[in-house]
């Protein structure tokens, strides 16, 4: 099954730019419940996923950083531990169920490279769950 249609649109996930500071990503973060958000460049292109993990690493190991002062700290200078994968709009459902293991979201581009939604793991294991259980009723 084609991909496009577990799609949450571009218009409808939160994002941040590399350009956005390390505050606004906690505040963004903390405002809606979120662990990881991707990162979109000025160009509309995927370029990683900050996580809460990746925040609190660069607070921990940058000296003299703390909260008050975490918007001099640009996202594009925190270091991501996971570099989460991008699938291509025509990938199949097979595709994602690896990256799905290891990401909250698998982030979605087109033939040109361009963000244009998530899958979020959630209605990846929702399918194949259904797709197990369906499988199950017809073997038996």
């Amino acid at each position: 099954m084609n991909i496009a249609f577990f799609l949450v649109a571009k218009s409808e996930v939160i994002f941040l730019s590399p350009k956005n500071t390390m505050r606004q990503a906690l505040e963004k973060m903390q405002h809606h419940g979120y662990t990881a958000v991707p990162l979109i460049d000025n160009k509309g292109r995927y370029v990683g996923t900050i996580t809460e993990g990746d925040l609190l690493w660069k607070l921990k190991n940058t000296p003299g950083l703390t909260f008050e002062n975490t918007d001099k700290i640009l996202l594009e200078d925190v270091p991501q531990r996971i570099k989460n994968i991008a699938v291509r709009i025509n990938a199949q459902m097979e595709d994602l169920l690896t990256l799905a293991s290891a990401q909250n979201f698998v982030p979605v581009i087109d033939d040109n490279g361009i963000f244009i939604g998530i899958i979020r793991r959630r209605e990846i294991i929702e399918y194949f769950a259904k797709k197990y259980i369906s499988n199950s009723k017809d073997n038996q």
